[in-house]
């Protein structure tokens, strides 16, 4: 199947799993399917990859998880 995924740095990669390791929330902006960017505050639960594409699982402060492609975050801070 092919996919327009682009894949990101491996440190940068390693920040994430740093960051689900420590529990650390963070302030993420991203660009969803329909284009919207988002910016949020999150815990990051998990890394997983699909179909070629890698995702960050992460619970929002409404509770409600989620997964955001890696190649579609804008921006990311500790929060």
């Amino acid at each position: 199947m092919m996919t327009d995924y682009k894949p990101i740095d491996c440190g940068l990669y390693s920040e994430y799993e740093v960051a689900i390791l420590h529990h650390h929330r963070l302030r993420l902006s991203w660009r969803d399917r329909s284009e919207t960017v988002h910016i949020e505050v999150v815990t990051p639960n998990d890394l997983r990859t699909r179909k070629g594409e890698e995702f960050l699982v992460v619970t929002g402060q409404d509770g409600r998880q989620q997964e955001i492609r890696l190649d579609r975050i804008l921006d990311r801070k500790p929060a």
